[in-house]
């Protein structure tokens, strides 16, 4: 498995935040990013993880609810990649993705646009 601190990871996550253009993160709303090691045992391969309401399915119902959460999984990712640029790659693929998710994006969708 290739080595990397969970200092290094978060950095890539973050510098993956940052790619993502302001026309779309001003739109995001009420949604926190973290990085863990590893997802739950019974999907132990899981590499990103959206929870919380879409943007797309909010209604006036919707306030004072805790924030949504996109979890980033640095065990999976770092068995799957072979070197860093790998790492690179892929963290940024599941950032989109899950911010996808926040936007009402459907996997089935996503695995179309490349981001499966």
């Amino acid at each position: 498995m290739l080595e990397m601190t969970r200092e290094e990871f978060e950095e890539l996550v973050a510098e993956a935040l940052d790619r993502i253009p302001p026309e779309l993160t001003r739109l995001m709303d009420n949604v926190a990013v973290f990085v863990e090691d590893e997802p739950a045992k019974d999907d132990p391969e899981l590499l990103g993880l959206y929870e919380g309401t879409p943007l797309t399915d909010r209604g006036e119902w919707y306030a004072g609810v805790l924030p949504d959460r996109i979890t980033i999984y640095r065990g999976p990712t770092l068995r799957m990649c072979e070197d860093r640029e790998d790492v690179v790659a892929e963290t940024e693929i599941t950032v989109v993705h899950e911010i996808a998710h926040h936007f009402g994006i459907d996997d089935e969708r996503l695995h179309a646009l490349g981001y499966g």
